[in-house]
């Protein structure tokens, strides 16, 4: 098995796909959104809430990168921290009241909520640009 072959290649490509799929939505549903709402509608929980699809991908990715044996870490840390962080900012809308809505959001438990979806967002970020990287490096004919 190449570093190089068919299959790194297409699981390589489905990942990186999969993973920008909720950035990708949430920025296309808020253009659309705002240009028919008349004012900016962003729904920043749509990431997370495409995280199977982003997880998916991210499994996919990191696949081809340890057959490929490039990017492994940038890939492995990228979707470890956006799991860990998801699991985690449930884990506190929960114990916080704030999922059920029995508390009303405080500012430092909201500021916690968005902090979290940023880290989650920015994780998913870096893992769709390692995943264009390991497709370049694939793609690569240098080798």
């Amino acid at each position: 098995m190449g570093r190089k072959d068919t299959n790194t290649r297409i699981l390589a490509v489905v990942g990186t796909v999969l993973v920008w799929f909720p950035l990708a939505a949430t920025i296309a549903i808020t253009v659309i959104g705002s240009i028919t709402g008349h004012g900016l509608r962003l729904d920043w929980l749509l990431p997370a809430e495409l995280f199977p699809v982003a997880f998916v991908g991210g499994g996919l990715l990191f696949w081809a990168a340890l057959r490929a044996h490039l990017r492994q870490q940038l890939i492995g840390w990228g979707l470890g921290i956006a799991t860990g962080v998801l699991v985690g900012a449930q884990m506190l809308a929960v114990a916080t009241g704030l999922a059920s809505g029995k508390t009303k959001p405080t500012a430092w438990a909201w500021a916690l909520m968005i902090g979290s979806m940023a880290i989650y967002s920015i994780a998913l970020l870096g893992m769709g640009i390692a995943g264009v990287l390991l497709i370049r490096d694939l793609f690569n004919s240098s080798e």
